[in-house]
């Protein structure tokens, strides 16, 4: 079998926090300087503050941008009162991919042990758009990315990707 070419995903990168700014963001620079050495495309991206409405309005903004094909998010995963990226994804969610935390705890499980029992790590679907929420630490980010992310992201990665049925994720609204 040939090996397939490389097809670049857009994806936007959101900081959750309460304190960071650009300048101070380290886990969103993680994922940039990673999915760009990939080849993927930084489609946008922004902080905003731990608040679940605001939070869940830039999810539904990129998602109905067609330039968007995924979305990272890094922060507000934890266990505190503040957390709420969780809770604001599955606000959009279509579909829940649920394997996605088990296998994130699987990654983080060989790096920081039990720790890895408090991150609340999800992905879903919406709109054709993949969504993921991440810890904000930049271990966690290189970890999503480097054991999960980097495969799935990468339509040579066999035997299956999440590329290569982004084409199929809205076909429901197609039909009439």
């Amino acid at each position: 079998m040939a090996e397939r070419e490389f097809i670049a995903v857009r994806i936007a990168v959101l900081t959750v926090s309460d304190t960071r700014s650009m300048a101070e963001d380290r886990s969103g620079d993680v994922l940039v300087g990673r999915l760009e050495a990939a080849g993927h495309v930084l489609a946008d991206r922004k902080i905003v503050a731990d608040e679940r409405a605001e939070i869940a309005d830039i999810l539904r903004g990129w998602i109905a941008d067609e330039g968007v094909d995924a979305v990272i998010s890094t922060g507000g995963t934890g266990l505190t009162g503040r957390d709420v990226t969780v809770e604001a994804h599955r606000d959009v969610y279509e579909k829940e991919i649920d394997a996605f935390g088990t296998v994130f705890t699987h990654v983080s499980m060989a790096k920081i042990g039990t720790s890895a029992v408090q991150s609340r790590a999800t992905a879903g679907v919406a709109g054709g758009t993949y969504l993921f929420a991440l810890p904000g630490s930049p271990g966690a980010c290189k970890d999503a990315w480097d054991g999960i992310l980097a495969h799935q992201l990468d339509y040579r990665h066999m035997p299956c990707n999440f590329v290569e049925i982004m084409p199929r994720l809205d076909e429901h609204e197609r039909r009439k």
